[in-house]
């Protein structure tokens, strides 16, 4: 995944936010090994307001990136510790679940089949944007009972989409690409959506890696709409899942959003999602647990629908308070692409006022 400029003609480049204490952070320019970075202050303040003139401020992006690179501009060590989520809010964020094998394991757990149009028909939920988890700080959740669970996606974040518009037009649109954990509260969900109307308390806010990348970043690990590479996930430094992204995608990211751009317009900054990554066993299983010498999963909800087939009951729990998750995907040599989630579970004690 090294920074070849590819494809449309665009230029690799990584971007993060600093926080520097204020609700949207401060954009900078990350060099390709994650290592350094530089202020875009020059350029533009935050990445919003980036997306909100992509095609004004990339160019300059990219050129101060090259100087990083080049040495022209020494910048400053970059510490992932220090980042917020590159959009620390959005103004929309809608997670598709473009992973059909996961529906079909995770439906039954909760007493819903899967209709044959599910494998046709998009499927897309829209979740709160408005407070992304900020990295490296605990995720704070009031009961162990509500089921925490996490799940591993990959995400795109557009500029301005317009409503109606052709899949074969979408990628143009697409200028970033970033990992996330959509937190799930699996013992909520089910009571939630007996109700008809969606998700809502049963996801949480989300977190997000570091660093968002452009398209052209990632190389040919960027095509046909997919980011194609193991999808690494670890709980308690021990590793759940690495099923590869690019696999049993059943809907793309320009299909995902065309579907949302339906009957809509997608405001720069809007945020989509792939849903749980998920991958089949070469015989057309749901695929196996990493102890079992599979690609293990990227949820819970999976291996505990796993066991229950293969055992006749689950026996990996939920996560608990103290339990920490990491999520990342790295190239080739070895080295992190889009740098880590990595957040503890801790108990929630408030309410507010």
């Amino acid at each position: 995944m090294a920074g070849v400029s590819m494809g449309r003609g665009g230029r690799a480049v990584k971007l993060a936010t600093l926080d520097d204490g204020t609700r949207d952070g401060r954009l900078i320019v990350v060099t390709r090994d994650l290592t350094r970075r530089v202020p875009a202050d020059g350029i533009t303040p935050t990445l919003q307001s980036a997306l909100d003139a992509w095609a004004t401020v990339a160019p300059a992006l990219a050129d101060l990136s090259d100087r990083l690179h080049a040495g022209a501009v020494k910048g400053e060590p970059f510490d992932e510790a220090r980042a917020l989520a590159p959009l620390p809010r959005a103004f929309q964020w809608a997670d598709g679940a473009a992973y059909v094998n996961h529906v079909a394991l995770v439906r039954p757990a909760r007493g819903a089949t899967l209709p044959e149009s599910f494998w046709t028909d998009r499927l897309m939920y829209q979740g709160g944007s408005d407070t992304f988890l900020v990295l490296r700080a605990p995720n704070r959740l009031a009961d162990e009972v509500w089921g925490i669970d996490f799940e591993t996606e990959v995400a795109v974040i557009t500029d301005d989409v317009p409503m109606g518009i052709a899949r074969e037009r979408v990628a143009d649109h697409i200028k970033l690409i970033a990992l996330v954990n959509d937190v799930s509260l699996r013992n909520l969900i089910p009571g939630e959506l007996t109700k008809g109307f969606g998700f809502f308390y049963g996801k949480p806010s989300s977190a997000f890696t570091p660093v968002a990348v452009t398209p052209d970043e990632l190389g040919p690990a960027w095509r046909d709409g997919k980011v194609h590479g193991p999808l690494l996930s670890f709980v308690n430094d021990q590793t759940f899942g690495r099923p590869d992204a690019g696999v049993d995608m059943t809907f793309d990211f320009a299909t995902l959003i065309a579907h949302a751009a339906r009957t809509r317009p997608l405001g720069a900054g809007t945020i989509i999602g792939s849903g749980t990554v998920s991958n089949r066993a070469a015989d057309g299983g749901p695929g196996w647990s990493i102890a079992a010498g599979g690609l293990g999963y990227s949820c819970i909800a999976e291996q505990r629908m796993v066991e229950t087939i293969q055992d006749g009951a689950a026996h990996t729990p939920f996560l608990r308070f103290g339990d920490r998750v990491r999520i990342e995907m790295r190239d080739a040599a070895g080295a992190s692409v889009f740098g880590a989630i990595e957040q503890v579970v801790e108990r929630y004690v408030g309410g507010g006022s």
